[in-house]
């Protein structure tokens, strides 16, 4: 492990119309940052300034750089991937303001697959503008399990310091989501997300609940049988894997009870089941962060918020806390692996011999 090295984060700029260069200057103005890390902006020097000047932030020199190679520790380096007549309209949608944040994604991500910086923070995006024949894909979590993900499923994990939340189905219509909570893609969620919250969490033994999917877990079937038929064969085929899955859990009860603090874990049915009371109770210091792929990538639990683009209000806590957990995150990986890279072999005692063998014998 090579301890003096600092980890270069690389952050996309988003939709340049919305709130995110705002949130990645406030956050990046914090000193702590480039103590840390070597920030990697991917965006444009001019945008940045235009937003730090009309907003009267506190100015701090953005060192252009064009390679991530080139990254200086101790600064706040950007790779310009806009041109310079980039029109900026605040608070607007625009086909160049999608255009823009996915020039900026796209080499990210290729710079991130050469291992020219260590892990991917993006600002938010609008899906509607950029939305293009390179991009058709709900949201970023998609696109990257189909960049990165090298055959590996991703799976959406909104995490703050006690609560991580993960979900069966992301962006999928309310209608289309009973269609596709399976017993095997259940199943498979709960094992990744334990995998997950052991190698990028550091928690060992995690404790996972399971939420239902209908109304008071189905009331014994007079509301729906998924929660009989599916989800709790599910939980039993995890356990059956040694994870700690319990459940199905009615949602609101759970939630509102304060079950939520007695597990590791939570593993939502669908979107606004999961994401609602997680934003709700984590308030500012929520991250979406891609579990199961290769390269590690984490994002504000916020949109463009358009409506307050450009005035100074954005609080830019998610961002930070995006930055921090994408940098424990790599950290957290690399003591995992260092730490079973050699694992011993099993060994066993023979009956009737009091001594060890150092290896069990070739079976003839």
């Amino acid at each position: 492990m090579e301890q003096d090295k600092k980890i270069r984060v690389g952050i996309t700029h988003g939709d340049i119309n919305g709130i995110g260069y705002e949130v990645l200057l406030k956050a990046l103005s914090d000193t702590r940052i480039t103590e840390l890390c070597t920030p990697v902006i991917y965006g444009s020097a001019k945008i940045a300034n235009y937003y730090r000047k009309g907003m009267e932030l506190p100015e701090f020199k953005l060192f252009q750089i064009d390679s991530p190679d080139d990254a200086a520790d101790d600064q706040i380096n950007i790779i310009n991937v806009v041109g310079e007549d980039c029109k900026i309209e605040p608070g607007q949608p625009t086909e160049t303001a999608g255009k823009a944040a996915l020039a900026a994604l796209e080499r990210a991500v290729s710079d991130l697959r050469d291992g020219l910086i260590d892990v991917l923070v993006t600002a938010p995006i609008n899906k509607h503008t950029i939305h293009s024949e390179e991009f058709n894909f709900p949201g970023h979590t998609e696109y990257l399990e189909e960049r990165l993900g090298e055959g590996r499923h991703a799976m959406m994990i909104m995490c703050s310091e006690n609560l991580r939340v993960a979900l069966v189905t992301i962006h999928d219509p309310l209608a289309a989501v009973a269609g596709k909570i399976t017993a095997k893609a259940i199943t498979d969620k709960i094992v990744a997300f334990n995998r997950s919250l052991i190698e990028d969490f550091g928690i060992h033994g995690p404790r996972i609940a399971v939420l239902s999917l209908n109304p008071h877990a189905g009331d014994a079937g007079v509301i729906g049988n998924e929660e009989a038929e599916i989800i709790a064969p599910a939980i039993a085929e995890a356990s059956k894997r040694r994870v700690l899955a319990f459940g199905p859990y009615p949602a609101d009860g759970f939630f509102g009870s304060g079950a939520y603090t007695k597990f590791d874990g939570i593993l939502a049915m669908y979107h606004d089941q999961g994401l609602t009371p997680f934003k709700l109770l984590s308030g500012e210091n929520g991250v979406n962060y891609t579990a199961g792929l290769p390269f590690v990538r984490t994002s504000p639990d916020h949109g463009t918020a358009y409506d307050i683009a450009g005035q100074g209000k954005a609080d830019e806590q998610s961002m930070r806390e995006a930055i921090y957990a994408a940098i424990d995150i790599y950290r957290n990986r690399r003591r995992e692996a260092e730490a079973t890279a050699n694992p011993l072999r099993r060994q066993f005692y023979d009956k009737g011999n009091d001594k060890l063998p150092a290896e069990k014998p070739e079976r003839q």
